[in-house]
């Protein structure tokens, strides 16, 4: 009997979404002992030893000791990742959050840096506390709204979220307040911005940027990059829209 099309892509989707390296005990989990720990601004890097050799991962802020047993969730492989925080590059790691036992978040860490994806993602399950630049849309912040940049490229964020289609690949100008950033993640500078403008209801009032340039929670900058759509950063890292490569300016 020939299995339907249907059912052969879907299994075929299912085998794709295993995670790459055999150190997963199951799907998009990693579980080991910690053999080492090392702490940065916001992130906490274990080396871990588990059923299937040595494997490095990153996870929000978290009071992690040698010796521990611990189950990361959502365990997500970046290759060739580099740390400048740590001035280091590592051949694989996996960027998640703790889930097992012994793993408790330490005072002041963010307990879920994504709540359950990367910055201002789709929710599709992706580290929920790797922060990886924001998993969830930053929370809208009481303020006043921000006069629209000038230009013809100029627009607010509500513009840039709700005309993302038209605006594909093209450059746009934003002036806006930042709510939340992550640094040095992928090599880049994750930043929320929020001009007064969208609804939080449907997420028009948040806009991912990714730059080399970064600023503090609170500047109001200009940003100027190129709009993406349907960007996937990985296994549950998906954003509907971002801007990419900006330069910010206070």
């Amino acid at each position: 009997m020939n299995t339907p099309r249907w059912l052969a892509g879907l299994t075929l989707a299912a085998t794709l979404a295993l995670p790459l390296a055999a150190t997963a005990q199951q799907a998009n989990t990693l579980q080991g002992e910690v053999l080492e720990v090392l702490n940065v601004d916001m992130y906490t890097y274990v080396r871990l030893k588990t059923a299937s050799g040595e494997a490095w991962a990153a996870v929000t802020t978290a009071a992690l000791n040698k010796g521990a047993k611990v189950t990361i969730s959502n365990a997500t492989p970046m290759d060739n990742f580099e740390s400048k925080a740590l001035k280091r590059r590592f051949e694989r790691i996996y960027f998640g959050q703790i889930a097992g036992p012994g793993a408790k978040v330490a005072a002041g860490g963010p307990p879920s840096v994504m709540k359950g994806g990367m910055p201002g993602a789709m929710n599709t399950g992706m580290p929920g506390a790797m922060h990886m630049p924001g998993a969830s849309p930053a929370p809208a912040i009481a303020t006043t709204p921000v006069p629209k940049a000038s230009g013809a490229d100029a627009r607010t964020v509500a513009e840039v979220v709700q005309g993302k289609a038209g605006l594909k690949d093209k450059t746009v100008l934003i002036r806006a307040r930042v709510v939340k950033v992550n640094n040095g993640i992928m090599g880049k500078n994750w930043l929320h911005l929020q001009d007064g403008s969208g609804k939080a209801q449907d997420g028009s009032n948040d806009l991912l940027v990714t730059s080399k340039d970064t600023a503090a929670v609170g500047d109001i900058v200009t940003a100027r990059g190129t709009v993406r759509t349907d960007v996937s950063v990985g296994p549950g890292y998906a954003y509907a829209v971002l801007v990419e490569d900006a330069s910010v300016k206070k």
